[in-house]
């Protein structure tokens, strides 16, 4: 299949759908990024890489990293963490109180907010440093060793982070926080503002393309059965409230996060990552979406 011609003819074909979302305003340092942009790359099991646009540029990935802490803390404890997070999808708002009362402090998914900071809780408590245990983690896994956090994005989101802090605290008033709030808000934000490419995206979320494998230099992360489970939860809760229609229309597992990016897998061929600052009104990339659509199209590679 020719992965090149096919993502040049979506570069070309996304371009009428450009001005029609609107960036992330709600935190400060994502308002000022440039809507008018656009990246996308193919990394195949075989180690092939095929790219489009501004493939090089970094971006604030913010929710992809969800995966990150997610895979990390299944792997460090297992099916233990299920103890303290669910499985199911939200069917809210990805940072909602409500749900949370109602549910007693036990967060519906490891995507959502709530669920994201349980993950990172537990690797505050399994590492000795956990800033450094995610960096270390994305880039031996991408093999970019120059990857790191955009601090003023850490800070643009530390300054805005009283709806977390909340769900943290509440959460705690339950027992299901077992370390410092303030620490652990710090810990998320900051592995939310990673910056990488699409090239670097693509690559990292190999292993859950190659049954926990990292095809690029034969190195397990996790195990097959966690890669399965990790997988699941994309299809199940990684576009927000676009869940079911994303599952409908491109049929892959993938995560999106408010910076622009969707980043999905297609197991046993490759995975693909799109970047487009402008969001619809479920808070994932617009023209990104767009595009994943039709490479499912032109392709015909879904789950399915």
């Amino acid at each position: 299949m020719d992965f090149q011609k096919i993502l040049e003819q979506i570069q070309e074909d996304t371009q009428k759908y450009f001005g029609i979302g609107e960036v992330a305003n709600y935190i400060p340092e994502l308002a000022k990024v440039n809507p008018n942009q656009f990246a996308m790359t193919v990394a195949t099991v075989d180690g092939d890489i095929y790219s489009v646009g501004a493939s090089q540029q970094r971006f604030s990935i913010q929710s992809i990293s969800k995966v990150i802490v997610f895979a990390m803390a299944l792997e460090q404890i297992g099916e233990r963490l299920f103890q303290r997070v669910g499985k199911e999808p939200s069917g809210s708002s990805f940072n909602s109180l409500i749900q949370l009362e109602q549910e007693q402090g036990i967060p519906r998914n490891p995507f959502i907010n709530a669920g994201a900071l349980v993950s990172t809780d537990e690797i505050i408590k399994n590492n000795k440093d956990a800033y450094e245990a995610i960096l270390n983690f994305v880039r031996e896994v991408s093999l970019s060793a120059d990857i790191d956090y955009d601090f003023k994005v850490s800070s643009s989101e530390l300054e805005t982070a009283d709806r977390n802090r909340a769900l943290a605290f509440f959460m705690k008033s339950f027992g299901n926080i077992q370390g410092d709030v303030m620490m652990l808000v710090d810990v998320y934000c900051h592995h939310c503002s990673l910056s990488m490419t699409t090239e670097e995206l693509s690559k990292l979320f190999l292993f859950l393309a190659n049954k926990g494998v990292n095809p690029l230099n034969g190195q397990r992360v996790v195990s097959e059965y966690q890669a399965k489970r990790v997988n699941a939860m994309m299809l199940t809760c990684g576009l927000y409230d676009n869940v079911g229609s994303f599952a409908y229309e491109v049929g892959m597992p993938a995560k999106s996060g408010v910076g622009g990016g969707i980043t999905g897998v297609i197991p046993g061929h490759l995975s693909v990552s799109v970047w487009s600052p402008e969001l619809n009104a479920s808070g994932n990339s617009l023209v990104g979406t767009k595009a994943l659509e039709l490479f499912s199209e032109l392709t015909d590679l879904t789950i399915f």
